[in-house]
């Protein structure tokens, strides 16, 4: 008969330690699975070109530093859009073009008037025909609908949705663009919208 000692106890339960950990770190079955994993992501840049003027402005949301930087919109205005994804001074966007099908991107704009149209070109338009939102124009008629609120540009990415529609629809004072069912956020970024 054999007898388990203290030390191959101690070997085992480390081996179960260790699987356990990291079976419980994976998200969605496998980290393989995912290209764009939320933790390596650190910011998201928005460049917002004033179409008329023609000048551009940078907005630069750190992931966790807290607060929501100020993005200004004057009413009547149209600009061009475009958005980036960093991982410390790499640039991630390219990895979200290389998997296009497996990502979406919704704008949530609660107490602005501001109609939003994707314009991605086929390095960012999914096989379903959907664009994923990387280039979009910004028709801003009204930047701030009630002064006395908070308008603000709630910017989602998601990843691998089930279903995703470029529709929009009103919620609550403002107007979502794009809807996805499933899939878990990438990346989520809060601006502030000023006039």
């Amino acid at each position: 008969m054999k007898v388990f000692n203290t030390k191959n106890i101690i070997k085992l339960l480390a081996v179960l330690f260790i699987t356990i950990t990291v079976v419980s770190c994976q998200r969605d079955g496998s980290a393989a699975e995912d290209d764009l994993p939320q933790e390596d992501l650190t910011n998201i840049i928005l460049n917002v070109k004033d179409v008329a003027a023609g000048t551009v402005k940078t907005y630069n949301y750190s992931m966790g530093a807290g607060g929501a930087q100020a993005i200004q919109l004057q009413d009547g205005k149209t600009y061009q859009v475009t958005a980036e994804f960093k991982n410390g001074n790499e640039d991630a966007t390219q990895e979200i073009r290389d998997a296009k099908d497996e990502h979406f991107l919704v704008f949530n704009f609660p107490n602005s008037d501001i109609v939003l149209t994707r314009t991605d070109d086929a390095s960012s338009t999914r096989a379903d025909g959907k664009r994923v939102g990387l280039k979009t124009e910004w028709v801003v008629n009204k930047a701030i609908k009630n002064p006395a609120a908070t308008s603000q540009l709630i910017f989602t990415l998601y990843h691998e949705p089930a279903t995703v529609s470029e529709d929009s629809e009103a919620s609550g004072n403002g107007i979502v663009f794009g809807k996805q069912t499933g899939g878990e956020t990438d990346a989520q970024a809060n601006y502030n919208i000023t006039n």
